[in-house]
């Protein structure tokens, strides 16, 4: 709310000039009334946006990644050779979504695509995987 109140008393401060010039078209009141509700709104909208988008938690760490681990703990050969095999880009959406158990829509906003690419590259993938050990 402070931020709101903040915001009102800017737009205040900027249109002054334009509300001194036409003071016979209403009361100071309600035009300031009118501009921190305008504000109000603006902020509920912000607000609601926000909570709509999942936000994904993206950090640096220095431990090895679930793939990397699990190649390491003696992974099949074939199976770890047909990953390897997967071009870089359905890899990576494995990784998001197999190893990470990020959702497909938290993998898209993760990757910086649309859910229906990752859902793509993830079909791709697993008939790729399949193909290879059959």
């Amino acid at each position: 709310m402070a931020e709101v109140l903040q915001e009102t008393y800017l737009a205040v401060w900027r249109s002054a000039g334009s509300q001194a010039q036409s003071s016979t078209s209403g009361s100071a009141v309600g035009w300031l009334w009118t501009i921190a509700a305008h504000r109000l709104i603006d902020a509920f909208r912000h607000r609601a946006r926000r909570e709509r988008i999942p936000s994904v938690q993206t950090f640096e760490t220095v431990a090895p990644a679930a793939e990397d681990e699990a190649l390491a703990d003696g992974m099949d050969a074939n199976l770890e050779q047909a990953l390897h095999a997967l071009p870089a880009e359905l890899r990576q959406v494995l990784r998001a979504m197999v190893l990470d158990g990020l959702t497909a829509r938290e993998t898209a906003l993760l990757l910086g695509m649309p859910e229906g690419t990752v859902k793509t590259r993830a079909r791709r993938a697993r008939i790729a995987l399949r193909e290879a050990l059959s």
